[in-house]
């Protein structure tokens, strides 16, 4: 662990990684959930999972409930020294969106963006991050993607329903301001079978890069890139093949 506990390595690849890959999780997303990534993907690629507030080794640090308290946590930890691209799934794509706007001095190779609609596209989904923590946590083993360990224990839930609470309030507040858009290329990442969002909602992204868009989409529902995240990875890795080291011939 580095950065106070704010970045991830999974597999350490100094001196062999030629290009990093920073990945922010969904509402309540533990960094962890992105360690059997650096297994799976090319040895140039070093997997950087960002830890948030309130979870895992920063479990003890108050979550935060704003999208720019956010940022300003995330943002230092984006090493530029090497060509890098942001990851976010379902709320960590706005996250991972936002943040290359921040950046656009030292943009991405890519932005790849998983389970959300376009940024400017509206929220379809009833907000609950105002509703008492009986009928919050009704609603969450709704949506589901929340461990019936969690939703189950009370000691865990103590411990967890300020986090999700706080990430709720970020994506259910959010608001897209009107700017240029990005030039880095974006990949955008969709299940088929989401009902949060469409393959319509998935190609809103395309207006937000010059850069050009690419979207593919794979069986399953919101949370399908933990099922089987190889498919998906095979795509990520495509994208990221211009970083390959050179082959001999």
């Amino acid at each position: 662990m580095t950065n106070r506990g704010r970045i991830q390595r999974p597999v350490p690849r100094s001196g062999t990684a030629t290009v990093r890959l920073y990945c922010l999780a969904h509402a309540g997303g533990d960094a962890r959930m992105f360690a059997k990534w650096a297994e799976l993907l090319p040895e140039y690629i070093e997997v950087c999972p960002v830890q948030l507030p309130g979870r895992g080794e920063r479990l003890r640090q108050r979550p935060l409930d704003t999208l720019d308290a956010v940022l300003d946590d995330i943002l230092p930890v984006v090493d530029t020294s090497l060509p890098y691209a942001l990851f976010g799934h379902s709320l960590g794509a706005i996250l991972a969106f936002e943040a290359a706007d921040r950046l656009r001095d030292r943009a991405p190779a890519r932005l790849f963006v998983s389970g959300h609609r376009g940024p400017h596209l509206p929220l379809r989904e009833e907000v609950i991050h105002h509703l008492p923590d009986a009928e919050f946590v009704a609603r969450l083993r709704e949506l589901g993607g929340t461990p019936q360990v969690v939703l189950e224990n009370p000691g865990f839930l103590r411990m967890f329903l300020p986090v999700m609470r706080a990430d709720f309030t970020i994506s259910e507040t959010y608001r897209y301001q009107n700017r240029a858009a990005l030039n880095c290329p974006i990949v955008v990442f969709g299940g088929t079978e989401d009902p949060d969002v469409n393959s319509a909602e998935l190609d809103g992204w395309r207006r937000h890069t010059d850069g050009g868009c690419r979207v593919e989409q794979f069986p399953g529902d919101h949370f399908f890139l933990f099922n089987e995240p190889e498919p998906m990875l095979a795509v990520l890795t495509s994208e990221l093949d211009e970083f390959a080291p050179a082959r001999a011939t």
